[in-house]
């Protein structure tokens, strides 16, 4: 759904800055180079590693450098077709900056985020307001893309600027409304937090999938990991339940200092969790969100992160792979979420595992009511 967004919020900058000159051409290259960035990531991640490709993901393709690189040579490159098409270098090279600025910032809304300033070395720059995949932010541009293209003639611009306006107050709507749960829902944990008179060292927070109303909370305490869930419709004084995941340093100590758990670190900004098995070490990402399922013991739930590898101690070709984890019932998955949102607890929580260590059976977790 990112791929769709994208393209999506391109085309409509299309509209915004180019439409009187080249029509519906101007959607066809909004659109464009608005998947641009993913792009040079999938063509990147051919020839790169696994950890490779955590390393560089959002990264040198994110970049306002390489943005600022492309703005000024690109039009040159172009200037032939510009000038075709009535379009100045200047106003070219500003309608690929607003473009690619467009994704990086659509992109910083989730995490991991985009660290913005490669080459130099930083931060990513990621605020969780939206969760990974979230298309909702897409269908009205998309809405009123699709309203665009029949409206062709030069006395039809007074409608599309209007429906444009509609499609775009429409995100804009819905980035207000994320911004107002994520603050309910910050509140509501940091209460719980200091109710428990609990010390942590960091807290963040981003919503369940395609869902605004139901939000996950992640506390690093050190040596553990807690997560809990917060409807917007709980009150602060509502106790959040906590499942705690021990983040067992030790079990990576052996190799903490090869690149590739380097990097699966740095990629996890220190969100991560470890388990040894007989090959070597299970790495997950705890932001990345997680598959429950329900009934493979009775009054039980496990719980496997999508952002999860494996990296084997000798391994023959590339030592670090993906761990893929899918919901095995996807309509069952939506419909607790949906129950959960509106406060029936019992239909999301159980007594947890954590489950898809391979090699390892399911590991029983400790929660804090």
């Amino acid at each position: 759904m990112n791929w769709i967004t994208q393209a999506a919020a391109g085309a409509a900058l299309g509209e915004l800055m180019l439409g009187k000159r080249l029509g519906i051409r101007a959607l066809g290259w909004g659109l464009l180079l608005g998947i641009t960035p993913d792009l040079l990531d999938a063509l990147l991640a051919l020839f790169l590693s696994t950890s490779g490709r955590l390393a560089q993901t959002l990264v040198a393709s994110h970049s306002l450098v390489v943005m600022l690189l492309l703005a000024l040579v690109l039009p040159r490159s172009l200037a032939n077709p510009c000038r075709r098409a009535k379009v100045t270098q200047a106003q070219a090279g500003g309608f690929i900056a607003l473009v690619w600025t467009s994704h990086l910032l659509i992109d910083s809304l989730s995490l991991p985020g985009v660290q913005v300033l490669w080459p130099y070395p930083g931060p990513r720059v990621g605020c969780g307001l939206l969760g990974q995949g979230d298309g909702m932010l897409a269908v009205p541009l998309l809405v009123m893309l699709l309203s665009l293209i029949g409206l062709r003639s030069k006395q039809a611009q007074i409608k599309r600027r209007r429906r444009w306006g509609w499609g775009v107050g429409l995100c804009g709507g819905y980035l207000v409304l994320a911004g107002l749960t994520k603050w309910t829902s910050a509140a509501g944990f940091t209460a719980d937090l200091a109710h428990r008179g609990s010390s942590y060292a960091r807290l963040t927070e981003s919503p369940s999938p395609w869902n605004l109303l139901l939000w996950r909370g992640l506390v690093d305490r050190g040596d553990e990991i807690w997560v809990g869930y917060r409807s917007v419709f709980e009150w602060y004084s509502t106790p959040v339940r906590w499942t705690v995941f021990p983040r067992q340093r030790q079990a990576l100590a052996t190799l903490a200092d090869t690149p590739d758990a380097k990097r699966v670190a740095a990629f996890a900004d220190d969100w991560w969790i470890a388990r040894s098995n007989k090959t070597g070490v299970w790495l997950a990402d705890l932001r990345g969100g997680e598959c429950r399922q329900w009934g493979e013991r009775k009054g039980m739930v496990d719980t496997r992160f999508q952002h999860a590898w494996q990296l084997t101690r000798q391994a023959a070709s590339d030592p670090l792979q993906a761990i893929i984890a899918e919901p095995q019932n996807r309509a069952e998955t939506a419909r607790r979420l949906l129950q959960r949102s509106v406060g029936e607890r019992d239909a999301w929580d159980a007594i947890p595992r954590l489950a898809g260590v391979p090699g390892a059976l399911p590991e029983l977790l400790r929660v804090i009511e």
